[in-house]
C-alpha cells in the first residue's frame, strides 16, 4: 500500500469505515462472508521500499510563471532528491522532492534527469519541462471538494486535505491539485454570519466568506507541500449553490485568482443561463471564450475547466475557448443507478468522444466517488461508505483511466481507508491515464453485458479493459481483429502488475460481476 501515517484519531474512524463498507457489500452480495477487512480484494500490489519515481513524463507551462512541482516517489523515506539538467530558474529542495520558482523566460523543450535515492535502492526519470503555450500535457490529478463538504466547505478542511494528500501517499503516485469547489465567497442574502458581508470590496475585487479568511495564506500552505491549489466560480451572477458569481467581473475574479496564488480554475455554468441570451452555439461559448481569453494573459499558469454538462457538444470546441477540460455530462452524484451504477452511464456517454481528447484539452466525465462520500440529493447528510462494491470501484478507475480523463478524487480525505487508496493509487493504472501519446481510449464493443475499451500507448502498446457489465461472472474474448493487432503479444495485468502470458490472435479473460479485467498488449 501507499506510505502513510494517519494521525491516530482517525484510525477508529477508518476502520469503522471499512466495517461498515463490508457490511453494504454483504448486503449486496458479494461474498465478503467472514473477512475482517477488504484486504483479501485488493488487487494493487504494495510498492517496493526502493524508489520509485511516478507521475507524468512531461509538464507544459508557459513562460517566466511561478512553479512548484512535488516529484512524485514511492518508497521507504527519507529519500534524497537530485536533477541534472536543472534550468537556471528553478530549485529542487532534495529533502522533499519539491522543485520551485519560475519557468525559463525562454519557450523550449528542457530536458530533466530527475533521480532519487534510498538506503534500498536508486532511481531515475527522464523528464521534459515543456515551456510553451499548452498547460495540462496530461490529464490533472488531485482532489476536489465538493461532493464531501458541499457548502460547509473551510479553510481548515482544505489545508486537512492538502496534508492527507502527503500523509497517504496519493501525493507520492502523482495527485497534486487540491481544488475548493462553490461555496467559499459571500452568500448574498444568507442569514448565516460566516456567509455574509460584502460581496466585493471597494475596488470590486471578489471577497471570500469568514470561512476563509486568507485565501493567499491557503494557497501558499498548498504550495509549501510541493501541491497545487484550485479555485471555483462561474459566469453568471451567482455560483450553483448561490453564492457570488463572477458575471461582469470576469477580469478582476480572474486577476484576484491569481493574485492569490491559485493554479486552477473549475468555471460553472449554473446561473448563467439566466442571462445567456438563447440556446445557440454562440450563447454556450460566450463566457468560457471570455474567461480563455484572460486567463493566458495572467503572470501565473490556471488550468482551465469548463464545468457546463456538455451542452452545444462542448467538445468539439473546448479546446478553442481556452479550454483544458470539460465536463461531458451532468454530475455524477446526482445520476442515478440504472441496473448499474450511476458511474456506468456516466463514463459511456462521456466514452463516445475519443477524439477530442489530445494533450492539452481533456474529456472530463466528473469526480472519482469512492471511500467515504457525501450525498448530493442530501448535502447536509454526514458522509458515509460508498456502496459500489470491491470489483465496481476498480471498474471505475479503470474506465477513467482508459478515457484519458482527470483523476479527480471527492471523497473525504480524512477518510481514507487502505482498499480506497488500493483503487487510487496503482502507478500502472496511473501511468495509463498519464501517457504522453494523450489519446483516450476507443470503444471495441458495447453490449449489454459487456464493454471493452482500447487505448493506444507512447510505447506501442495497447491499453485494454474489459468490462463486465452483465449479473453473473463471465470469460469475455476480444479478437486481434477489433483491436486492430496482428501478431504475439505479451499479456500484461496492470492492476496486479504482472505478466500473465502470451497470445496471438484473441485475449480470452474471466471477469467477475460488474468487475474488469485490464491489460497492456506489448509487442514481443
Amino acid at each position: 500500500m501507499p506510505r502513510g501515517s494517519f494521525a491516530p484519531a482517525y484510525l477508529k474512524d477508518r476502520l469503522m469505515h471499512s466495517a461498515a463498507l463490508i457490511a453494504v457489500s454483504l448486503m449486496m452480495g458479494t461474498g465478503l462472508a467472514g473477512a475482517a477487512d477488504l484486504s483479501a480484494f485488493m488487487l494493487t500490489p504494495k510498492p517496493g521500499r526502493a524508489p520509485r519515481i511516478n507521475g507524468p513524463g512531461a509538464y507544459g507551462a508557459r513562460p517566466g510563471r511561478p512553479f512548484v512541482y512535488r516529484i512524485p516517489c514511492t518508497g521507504a523515506r527519507p529519500i534524497r532528491f537530485s536533477a541534472k539538467g536543472l534550468p537556471a530558474t528553478l530549485h529542487l529542495d532534495g529533502n522533499t522532492g519539491i522543485l520551485s520558482g519560475k519557468t525559463p523566460d525562454k519557450a523550449g523543450e528542457y530536458k530533466l534527469e530527475l533521480r532519487a535515492a534510498n538506503q534500498q535502492g536508486k532511481a531515475v526519470r527522464q523528464f521534459k519541462l515543456v515551456v510553451g503555450d499548452t498547460l495540462a500535457l496530461t490529464p490533472p490529478m488531485g482532489w476536489n471538494d465538493w461532493y464531501t463538504h458541499y457548502d460547509h466547505v473551510t479553510d481548515k478542511l482544505v489545508r486537512q486535505a492538502a496534508d492527507a494528500m502527503i500523509a497517504s501517499g496519493m501525493a507520492d503516485y502523482g495527485y497534486q491539485y487540491v481544488n475548493i469547489d462553490d461555496c467559499w465567497m459571500v452568500k448574498p442574502g444568507s442569514d448565516n454570519p460566516e456567509l455574509q458581508g460584502e460581496a466585493r470590496d471597494a475596488d470590486g475585487a471578489i471577497r471570500p466568506n469568514r470561512r476563509f479568511p486568507d485565501m493567499a495564506a491557503l494557497t501558499a500552505y498548498i504550495h509549501a507541500r510541493g501541491l497545487k491549489a484550485g479555485v471555483y466560480t462561474g459566469p453568471g451572477p451567482r455560483t450553483c449553490a448561490e453564492f457570488t458569481g463572477s458575471y461582469r467581473h470576469e477580469e478582476i475574479d480572474a486577476r484576484t485568482f491569481a493574485k492569490w496564488g491559485f493554479d486552477f480554475l473549475k468555471y460553472d455554468w449554473c446561473s448563467y443561463t439566466e442571462v445567456a441570451g438563447g440556446k445557440t452555439l454562440a450563447d454556450y461559448k460566450r463566457p468560457y471564450e471570455l474567461m480563455g481569453g484572460i486567463l493566458p494573459k495572467l503572470e501565473r499558469d490556471i488550468v482551465f475547466n469548463l464545468c457546463q454538462y456538455g451542452m452545444g457538444d462542448v467538445w468539439n470546441w473546448g479546446g478553442e475557448v481556452g479550454g483544458h477540460s470539460w465536463r461531458t455530462t451532468g454530475d455524477l452524484g446526482l445520476e442515478k443507478d440504472t441496473r448499474l451504477p450511476g458511474f456506468y452511464s456516466i463514463g459511456f456517454k462521456n466514452a463516445a468522444h475519443p477524439e477530442a481528447a489530445r494533450p492539452g484539452r481533456w474529456n472530463d466525465p466528473d469526480y472519482i466517488l469512492i471511500g467515504s462520500v457525501g450525498n448530493a440529493f442530501n448535502i447536509q447528510a454526514a458522509p458515509s461508505p460508498t456502496v459500489l462494491v470491491p470489483d465496481e470501484q476498480y471498474s471505475y478507475m479503470s474506465m477513467w483511466a482508459l478515457m484519458a480523463s482527470p483523476l479527480i478524487f471527492s471523497g473525504d480525505m480524512n477518510y481514507l481507508d487502505e482498499f480506497t487508496l488500493n483503487v487510487l493509487c496503482n502507478s500502472e493504472v496511473i501511468e495509463v491515464d498519464q501517457d504522453l501519446l494523450g489519446k483516450q481510449a476507443r470503444i471495441v464493443r458495447h453490449t449489454e453485458s459487456e464493454f471493452v475499451l482500447a487505448k493506444a500507448m507512447e510505447d506501442g502498446s495497447l491499453a485494454v479493459g474489459v468490462f463486465n457489465t452483465g449479473d453473473k461472472p463471465a470469460r469475455i474474448q476480444v479478437t486481434w481483429d477489433e483491436l486492430g493487432l496482428d501478431g504475439q503479444r505479451r499479456v500484461h495485468d496492470v492492476w496486479r502488475q504482472k505478466d500473465i502470458g502470451h497470445a496471438s490472435d484473441l485475449l480470452s479473460v474471466e471477469v467477475n460481476r460488474h468487475g474488469v479485467t485490464m491489460v497492456r498488449l506489448f509487442p514481443n
